[in-house]
């Protein structure tokens, strides 16, 4: 695996470990059950969505049965990452092994329908925004230890990716500049002088005035955080395409065509994955 966030040696330790979790000293309903059988037998399912969405995951879910199995389950998907699903498709046969597919299914379910409810619901906030030119992006509120699966999912489902942790970018929020006695200017330089050049710097501003602080500090970044729309326009307008302009809170779909009108550049929000549901799927035995 080679696609962007998902390296699978970092995949397969994580996968690793919610084995671990999830099986502590082994399934006692599937081994018990498993003892009665000959050992040679093989076991076919298919994997099948029950409501329609994009779906995400399809290389987590194989390493879930390759390290169960050491290669005893074949996984053989039809779809991609990223492909439209639709209710009652199969995307995908599992065959090998019954004790390594009972084992393993509830796990590599989980990833798939949080992986791929993230991706649908990410992609009802991009496609409403294609029009109009200005990018989707998530945020630092994510699930901690899953965040590399939850912001692959929002790039598949079509948004921008924000910083992935606190050393991609340099990110002074309203603490911070609170920390300096409210004076952005001064954040800035002492991060400048200290900063990488290769990393931007953004300011978080609740005001027209922070914001013509942010311009004189030239910040690359300025994130207009829960301004209303004829603030935000003000801003737009002072900033004039000297920084980037990124708004941020209470985000919602029905919003986004208003915000997006602005002349911002980025609209950020956690709730892509915060309040992306699950895709309902499951194995549907032969």
């Amino acid at each position: 695996m080679t696609k962007y966030l998902l390296n699978n040696f970092i995949v397969r330790d994580f996968v690793k470990k919610a084995l671990i979790e999830d099986i502590g000293y082994g399934d006692i309903t599937t081994d018990y059950v498993c003892s009665y059988l000959k050992g040679d037998e093989t076991f076919e399912v298919n994997l099948r969505t029950r409501a329609d969405g994009i779906f995400c995951g399809v290389d987590v879910f194989k390493i879930v049965f390759d390290i169960l199995s050491e290669g005893s389950v074949s996984v053989e998907f039809f779809v991609s990452d990223g492909d439209e699903i639709k209710k009652d498709e199969i995307l995908a046969k599992i065959k090998g092994n019954p004790r390594f597919i009972l084992t393993g299914e509830r796990l590599a379910l989980n990833f798939v329908q949080r992986m791929s409810g993230i991706a649908t619901y990410t992609k009802k906030f991009t496609d409403i925004l294609k029009p109009y030119n200005v990018s989707m992006a998530d945020t630092r509120k994510n699930t901690p230890n899953f965040r590399m699966f939850e912001k692959y999912a929002a790039k598949i489902g079509g948004a921008r990716l924000h910083r992935f942790n606190l050393c991609d970018c340099v990110m002074l929020k309203d603490n911070h500049i609170a920390l300096l006695g409210g004076d952005i200017k001064k954040a800035v330089q002492m991060v400048r002088e200290q900063n990488s050049y290769t990393h931007k710097i953004e300011v978080e501003c609740d005001t027209i005035e922070q914001v013509k602080d942010a311009i004189s500090a030239k910040a690359d970044i300025i994130m207009l955080d829960n301004m209303d729309l004829d603030e935000i326009k003000k801003c737009v307008q002072l900033i004039d395409k000297k920084a980037i302009v990124e708004i941020s809170g209470n985000v919602t779909l029905d919003k986004l065509p208003e915000l997006a009108k602005t002349g911002i550049d980025v609209i950020s929000s956690s709730s892509i994955i915060t309040r992306a549901g699950t895709l309902d799927l499951g194995f549907d035995y032969l």
